[in-house]
């Protein structure tokens, strides 16, 4: 990209603020990682309000993690559900996950490609609801903050420079790493199967 055009685009985002914070509130119902990585670039520049960015990620990312608790709910009224419910297996990780909710949540914040189901199960397994609310909040700030700081250090030391190769860097690691699970998950599956 020439540096005309990436001023032209700066010029445009900083002229419809109100919209990048719109596609920042709804960009984790996309992708939550890849989301919190590109609002910490973005708020590596002058365009926009360090804190309004952080606001908007983070909203966005609690509000798209609360939904899911409510499917999970929705799964335990159907009958097959409850035959599940009811197997050994399931009852004991009803058990770890009830238990030991905000552990279980703050672990799983850190983890790409874990939550979802943790935050489905949450549900199904009658989790209390403001418990994982408030869990879900904590650890959405807490990941934020981090990711953020992480990017601002970075930023910090290296320069300008970090605007461009940091964020290509982390979606470059955030693929890598989902990649692997992927194959890891396929291999697994192939040594069960034999």
């Amino acid at each position: 990209m020439d540096a005309d055009a990436l001023n032209h685009a700066i010029a445009m985002m900083s002229q419809n603020m109100w919209a990048v914070y719109l596609c920042i509130f709804a960009a984790p119902f996309v992708q939550e990682d890849a989301a919190v990585i590109a609002a910490a670039s973005l708020s590596l520049g002058e365009t926009g309000s360090g804190p309004a960015i952080f606001g908007a990620v983070a909203i966005g990312l609690i509000a798209s993690d609360l939904w899911k608790y409510w499917l999970g709910r929705a799964a335990r009224s159907r009958e097959w559900a409850a035959r599940f419910a009811q197997k050994p297996s399931v009852v004991r990780a009803e058990s770890a996950v009830v238990r030991k909710l905000g552990a279980t949540l703050m672990a799983v914040r850190f983890v790409p490609g874990a939550r979802i189901a943790l935050y489905i199960a949450a549900g199904f397994f009658n989790a209390s609801w403001p418990r994982f609310a408030g869990w879900i909040v904590v650890s959405a700030v807490c990941y934020v903050a981090a990711i953020f700081a992480l990017f601002h250090l970075i930023g910090a030391v290296a320069g300008a420079q970090a605007r461009l190769w940091l964020p290509i860097f982390a979606f470059a690691a955030l693929l890598g790493y989902l990649l692997y699970r992927k194959v890891r998950a396929k291999q697994r599956a192939a040594g069960a199967e034999t």
